[in-house]
Protein backbone atom coordinates (compact mmCIF):
# COMPACT_ATOMS: atom_id res chain seq x y z
CA UNK A 1 0.00 0.00 0.00
CA UNK A 2 1.73 3.57 -0.58
CA UNK A 3 0.96 6.06 1.73
CA UNK A 4 -1.82 8.30 0.15
CA UNK A 5 -4.26 5.23 0.57
CA UNK A 6 -2.93 4.70 3.86
CA UNK A 7 -3.45 8.39 5.05
CA UNK A 8 -6.87 8.68 3.15
CA UNK A 9 -7.96 5.21 5.24
CA UNK A 10 -6.84 7.24 8.74
CA UNK A 11 -8.64 10.05 7.52
CA UNK A 12 -12.01 8.54 7.13
CA UNK A 13 -11.76 6.74 10.69
CA UNK A 14 -11.10 9.93 12.42
CA UNK A 15 -13.48 11.03 10.62
CA UNK A 16 -15.69 8.51 12.05
CA UNK A 17 -14.43 9.11 15.41
CA UNK A 18 -15.14 12.51 15.12
CA UNK A 19 -18.56 12.05 14.52
CA UNK A 20 -19.18 9.84 17.44
CA UNK A 21 -17.12 11.78 19.54
CA UNK A 22 -19.79 14.31 18.73
CA UNK A 23 -22.70 12.38 19.15
CA UNK A 24 -21.97 11.34 22.77
CA UNK A 25 -21.02 14.94 23.78
CA UNK A 26 -24.44 15.71 22.47
CA UNK A 27 -26.36 12.65 24.25
CA UNK A 28 -24.60 13.83 27.31
CA UNK A 29 -25.84 17.26 26.86
CA UNK A 30 -22.39 18.69 26.57
CA UNK A 31 -21.23 17.66 30.26
CA UNK A 32 -18.30 15.62 29.03
CA UNK A 33 -15.31 17.19 27.14
CA UNK A 34 -15.48 18.14 24.20
CA UNK A 35 -12.34 16.46 23.24
CA UNK A 36 -14.07 13.46 22.47
CA UNK A 37 -14.96 15.16 19.22
CA UNK A 38 -11.95 17.62 18.82
CA UNK A 39 -8.98 15.79 18.88
CA UNK A 40 -10.10 12.93 15.96
CA UNK A 41 -10.69 15.84 13.90
CA UNK A 42 -7.83 17.54 14.18
CA UNK A 43 -6.36 14.03 13.45
CA UNK A 44 -8.27 14.05 10.26
CA UNK A 45 -7.37 17.19 9.26
CA UNK A 46 -3.72 16.28 9.49
CA UNK A 47 -4.05 13.21 7.90
CA UNK A 48 -6.28 14.61 4.93
CA UNK A 49 -3.61 17.22 4.57
CA UNK A 50 -0.70 14.81 4.45
CA UNK A 51 -2.80 12.70 2.31
CA UNK A 52 -2.93 15.81 -0.24
CA UNK A 53 0.56 16.42 -0.44
CA UNK A 54 1.64 12.91 -1.45
CA UNK A 55 -0.70 13.25 -4.11
CA UNK A 56 0.96 16.03 -5.50
CA UNK A 57 4.40 14.55 -4.72
CA UNK A 58 3.38 12.16 -7.07
CA UNK A 59 1.88 13.90 -9.30
CA UNK A 60 4.99 15.83 -10.29
CA UNK A 61 6.74 12.93 -10.43
CA UNK A 62 4.67 11.61 -12.96
CA UNK A 63 5.23 15.01 -15.18
CA UNK A 64 9.08 14.24 -15.13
Amino acid sequence: MNKEKIFRILTLIFTILTFIGAGYVLINKGEVNAGFAVIPSLFCAVFSQLSIAEKKKKDEKSKR
